[in-house]
């Protein structure tokens, strides 16, 4: 097993490349089910999901070339199972259940795993397909559903759910009638996908707003589409230009998609400029502390407050990060306090007191965005910290450790 190693200490200055966007990446090849013939992906990242959800399509039969591009072609489907060995590791495994249902008239998946960050229920996408007519059981771990074709119905999501808006938002395309989603995610990443099904013959309208509607279609036809850049990634490197005191071009970020987290770090003393290329983030050295509270987007990301609270570890004084989207997610708070971090857990709040500096450590990933905190607070802190469990960082960051090498860290990835 991988282990990262990083001597703290570096200021990072130069350009990075941001990556295609992992969370839009997986609707859109799993959209692929929807079509018969060869879907042209660009810009899609070298990530162990989405090595997974290869897998996981490549079990129905779907065939899959190249790697940039990708080319995905669904006309073969040989089955609708999506068994538990390859759906335990990735809770967007899920996002196959209403394509298949809406194209094949039934899908057996097994109930997601992922990340332990709390729960993430599929009552939502159960109710919403049982709405369109469809028959849903739960039989021994796996979601069963059965329908000739969904009918298109008014659909209320009680609470914003990203994957439930992308499922039943495929679903709907080739429903009868037509499909309103109330309470509708707003992330980039849908309007990403609705872009990608509006190119396949779809009639979506308002994603990007908390009503979308889909009027349904007899079909769809293949599409050539590129993934949005991932605003986590360069979220994660503008705090690593924050926490060093560096100065860093996020080449091809999306600026607009990143305006909670930007706003947040100019009042932490950093500067943000929009350049040509993307997005300049400059740190000052003094890192101000400031109180984050993480919502459902335009909101700040929960996706960002692993590590926007080690930035806040550094701060010159008190932050309260309140996390309102998962729970259970403060999982890396005893790792960061192993490298001298002052923090408090108050149920879904976190009292970080800031120090000037923090200490290199041994310390364990404990899910994605956690193991992206860690590496944060080892490029600041004084000394080696040894970061272990490193599988968590390759499901959504591609070649991390080359990346901020390249920016100047001492960072080296090893054999355990």
């Amino acid at each position: 097993m991988d282990k990262i190693i990083i001597e703290g200490g570096r200021r990072l200055c130069g350009e990075v490349q941001i990556s295609g966007a992992k969370n839009a990446a997986l609707p859109i090849m799993c959209s692929a089910l929807l079509t018969e013939g060869w879907n042209t992906y660009h810009n899609i990242p070298d990530l162990v999901d989405i090595r997974t959800i290869k897998k996981l399509l490549g079990s129905f039969g779907v065939a899959i070339e190249g790697e940039g591009p990708i080319r995905v072609n669904a006309a073969n489907l040989t089955r609708c199972e999506a068994s538990y060995d390859l759906v335990k590791t990735m809770r967007a495994s899920i996002l196959v259940l209403g394509p298949l249902v809406a194209r094949m008239g039934m899908a057996r998946v097994s109930l997601p795993g992922g990340c332990a960050i709390g729960a993430r229920p599929v009552n939502l996408h159960i109710k919403a397909l049982q709405d369109m007519g469809a028959e849903v059981e739960l039989k021994e771990g796996y979601v069963e559903a059965r329908a000739k074709r969904l009918k298109g119905a008014n659909i209320y999501f009680d609470l914003s759910t990203v994957t439930g808006t992308e499922n039943i938002m495929m679903a709907a395309c080739l429903a009868e009638g037509t499909t309103v989603l109330g309470n509708a995610a707003k992330e980039p990443e849908v309007v990403n996908l609705a872009d990608v099904l509006n190119g396949m013959g779809a009639k979506i309208s308002g994603a990007g707003t908390d009503v979308i509607t889909i009027k349904g279609v007899d079909r769809l036809s293949p599409v050539e589409a590129t993934v949005i850049p991932d605003r986590i990634e360069a979220g994660t490197f503008m705090i690593a230009a924050g926490m060093t005191g560096g100065d860093v071009i996020l080449k091809g970020c999306n600026p607009q998609h990143l305006e909670a987290l930007i706003n947040k770090l100019k009042d932490a003393g950093m500067d943000m400029l929009f350049v040509e290329e993307g997005l300049r983030a400059v740190g000052s050295g003094k890192i101000r502390s400031v109180d984050v509270k993480t919502l459902p987007y335009p909101g700040f990301a929960t996706d960002l407050q692993a590590q926007m609270m080690a930035l806040m570890a550094m701060g010159n004084g008190l932050s309260v990060i309140t996390e309102t989207v998962f729970e259970n997610r403060f999982m890396h708070v005893s790792e960061l306090m192993r490298m001298g971090a002052d923090i408090v857990v108050q149920g879904h709040r976190a009292i970080v007191k800031g120090i000037p500096k923090l200490r290199g450590a041994p310390v364990m990933a404990t899910d994605l965005r956690a193991s992206a905190s860690l590496i944060l607070a080892a490029l600041a802190a004084e000394g080696r910290t040894e970061l272990s469990r490193v599988y968590h960082i390759d499901r959504g960051y591609q070649g991390i450790e080359k990346k901020l090498s390249a920016l100047g860290a001492d960072i080296q990835r090893v054999r355990a």
